[in-house]
């Protein structure tokens, strides 16, 4: 294995597709000030993905952790990582590293790769495509299902029945079909009030 791969494999090199410092715009968190890490690569390909762009790794240089950590640290006291989907990456290195400069580490994954990293917090958001593996689902802190259509809401039943008691349930309307579904999930909050309602609020305010 050369020295590049053994990188890789180790956590010590990610494919970055973007880092940046705004406004965590959904679900549990909105509103905290993050920095965001979006690691390239994703085999689950859900059609009405918003950063298609993010699916090929190939298209995001190799950076060295090393310096994604340095940035994040100079912005925020909490990193958001997400992709695409970081969990085909060992996510070790970088959540250590970030915990070690007392910064809470977040992530948003499918959870259809097994879980590697060291976590203040873990946003579960399944797709019917390629579910989660089991071992995910006692860990996750938040449920998050995205709303497409009326068929999503038997999904979400399903879901939230494999988690735990103290994980923070989330339906979030699909942006482009969120005038026709937000009133359908606003429905199902007020009879299921165990449930909360997410929105991609920084679309609203045009922050990335």
């Amino acid at each position: 294995m050369n020295t590049r791969a053994l990188m890789l494999e180790k956590g010590e090199l990610l494919p970055l597709m973007e880092e940046f410092y705004s406004i965590q715009g959904e679900g549990y968190h909105t509103g905290k000030a993050s920095y965001f890490i979006r690691i390239g690569g994703c085999d689950v390909g859900c059609h009405w993905c918003d950063v298609k762009e993010s699916w090929n790794e190939k298209l995001h240089p190799a950076i060295k952790t090393d310096l994604i950590v340095s940035n994040a640290v100079q912005h925020a006291k909490t990193v958001i990582i997400t992709g695409g989907e970081p969990l085909m990456w060992n996510m070790n290195y970088i959540t250590n590293s970030l915990r070690d400069q007392n910064v809470k580490v977040h992530i948003e994954t499918s959870g259809s790769h097994k879980l590697s990293g060291n976590w203040d917090w873990i946003c579960l958001s399944p797709k019917k495509n390629k579910l989660p593996l089991d071992s995910i689902y006692s860990k996750a802190n938040e449920l998050k299902i995205i709303i497409f259509n009326k068929n999503d809401f038997n999904f979400a039943i399903e879901q939230a029945e494999k988690v735990q008691d103290h994980c923070k349930l989330y339906l979030q309307p699909e942006w482009s079909n969120k005038e026709k579904m937000t009133p359908l999930i606003i429905d199902f909050v007020l009879k299921n009030p165990n449930w909360n309602i997410s929105l991609q609020t920084h679309k609203y305010l045009k922050i990335p």
